[in-house]
């Protein structure tokens, strides 16, 4: 992942793929080179037509390639998609050492030990979220290794996948001639890019909101504690206004970009001239004609749609107006103007857009929150160095497994 001070992240999104290689500058990261293309090959964040993904991957690798002048063999790559989903679990194991002193090897087998339920076919565990351990009874134990004691227990959330889509992702990827470093769920990676650990030790909700779904990931005392994925996202909202005013899809999305908004102005007498804004959209044969009240009413229900989904999973887990860290907003639809104030009105919590950090050159743009998160690691948690290795070994398991579908 890090051969020679470069690290490349692609984000296979529903919508476009992009690709970003960064590059480090003594302890800063730059970007050496950044590309985006339209995708074809995916439906609601998972790929569905292998052939036509892995050619998108290989159109916008061979220019990122020629823009940074080097050859790109690997890559961290997101898995996105509602097919996503955790579950809790625990396991429970006896300390294998006479001296009862806890080693990595134990700490591994009651990790394994939580794998060890009953989930639908065609369905795997991609991921271990150790929320605690406890040593005899001993609870809220973060690093238990080298700790002594009889009985080793781990709670935990399992991160589960659909298989089909999991081998379409990684065998789409393996098409193009790309070695994979890291698989890492989309929410995850943007949670790298945009967050905080003091966000994430106090209680944080990222909302990752893309073209085709709005991820939800949830962390406490700097760990993962819930994560979801809903089959709404930002094109949804497009959709509804071509329906709406009676126009195409890519005139909509025009439209949203340069008029949309989720609410309308603050005080009364620019709420009342804003509802009678008469805007008139031109395309090659006729013109559009709306007020931004048509707008707003298009718009605002969807939009409040999609935060009344996360109200009920907080909720569902207990955390609802309880995230001292409030809720962090990110992805291509964190960009509708006023989605911060619907947020906030909605969710009851402090708001704000989350933007990719830790690169430089990097857009100021929250869009790009999944492809930074990857390129920067594409995991939360440990030092780097600990994160690139493990990168390395889960990449050598990747490339073990998905041989056979290698051209």
């Amino acid at each position: 992942m890090a051969k020679g001070n470069i690290v490349t992240g692609l984000d296979i999104g529903t919508h476009s793929i992009k690709a970003l290689v960064a590059q480090r500058k003594g302890k800063e990261w730059e970007v050496l080179s950044y590309a985006e293309v339209p995708s074809f090959g995916l439906r609601k964040g998972a790929v569905v037509n292998i052939e036509e993904t892995s050619k998108n991957v290989q159109m916008i690798m061979a220019g990122i390639e020629k823009d940074c002048n080097r050859r790109i063999g690997s890559v961290n790559v997101n898995i996105g998609g509602s097919h996503l989903y955790v579950t809790p679990s625990d396991g429970i194991i006896s300390v294998s050492r006479a001296d009862q002193r806890i080693s990595a090897e134990d700490v591994e087998r009651v990790k394994q030990a939580t794998k060890a339920i009953n989930i639908p076919h065609n369905e795997d565990v991609l991921d271990v979220f150790v929320r605690e351990y406890i040593i005899d009874d001993q609870k809220g134990i973060k690093q238990p290794e080298g700790l002594t004691g009889i009985r080793l227990e781990a709670k935990v959330l399992l991160l589960c996948y659909f298989q089909p889509y999991f081998t379409n992702l990684t065998q789409a990827v393996l098409s193009a001639k790309l070695q994979i470093n890291d698989l890492v769920p989309s929410p995850l990676a943007a949670a790298k890019a945009v967050l905080t650990p003091q966000q994430k030790e106090l209680g944080v909700a990222l909302i990752d909101i893309g073209a085709a779904t709005t991820s939800l990931a949830v962390f406490e005392e700097g760990e993962l504690i819930h994560l979801a994925v809903f089959p709404i996202g930002s094109a949804n909202i497009t959709n509804d206004i071509a329906i709406g005013l009676k126009t195409e899809v890519a005139i909509a999305e025009s439209i949203k970009k340069q008029h949309g908004t989720c609410m309308f102005a603050k005080t009364e007498k620019d709420r009342a001239a804003q509802a009678k804004k008469k805007i008139e959209v031109f395309d090659k044969s006729s013109s559009l004609n709306f007020t931004k009240r048509n707008l707003v009413d298009i718009i605002e229900p969807r939009v409040a749609e999609i935060l009344e989904l996360i109200q009920k999973e907080l909720k569902k887990i207990g955390r609802q107006e309880l995230l001292p860290g409030g809720i962090v907003l990110t992805g291509g639809g964190a960009k509708i103007p006023r989605i911060k104030d619907l947020a906030k009105e909605t969710l009851k919590l402090a708001c704000e857009i989350g933007t990719p950090q830790g690169i430089m050159g990097l857009q100021d743009d929250p869009a790009l929150a999944t492809v930074a998160g990857l390129a920067l690691g594409g995991v939360d948690s440990g030092e780097e160095e600990g994160m690139m290795e493990g990168a390395r070994k889960f990449g050598s398991v990747l490339r073990k497994i998905f041989k056979a579908f290698k051209p």
